[in-house]
């Protein structure tokens, strides 16, 4: 006799055996005609202009990423705000000190500079100026 667990396993077992199954059939059937024109990299319809292997800034991702966390967590300010009143007293703390957090996430990540787009580059010492100012003094 199986256990709950013994069926979840035999359930998932069947699903990789029918991916794994569909994947191998599908390479059997399908044309195999690659051309210059498939295999260039697509940009929304635009013909590309230059390598696609460049350096991105790092900073799109930080503010993505920065947008999604607080997106996500205003997203679920609409149904406290739809129902607080429901809970009392309780329900409006809880929301309150969800804002409260939510506030100071966004000031340290003001503070920490991470929303600001264009930052000053840094400017890394250079070993002959440092030799020069011990030199003088």
């Amino acid at each position: 006799m199986l256990t709950e667990f013994g069926k979840i396993f035999i359930f998932i077992i069947l699903a990789l055996v029918f991916v794994i199954i569909t994947l191998f059939v599908n390479k059997l059937l399908r044309p195999d005609r690659p051309t210059f024109e498939k295999q260039k990299v697509y940009e929304c319809g635009e013909n590309p202009e230059g390598s696609p292997w460049i350096k991105f800034n790092i900073r799109f991702y930080v503010v993505a990423l920065i947008f999604l966390i607080f997106d996500v967590e205003v997203v679920l300010l609409f149904p406290w705000a739809l129902t607080y009143k429901e809970y009392g007293l309780y329900g409006f703390l809880v929301g309150i000190i969800f804002l409260l957090v939510l506030g100071l996430g966004m000031a340290y990540e003001w503070r920490k500079g991470d929303l600001e787009w264009a930052r000053p580059t840094p400017k890394p010492p250079i070993l002959d100026d440092i030799l020069r100012k011990e030199v003088n003094n």
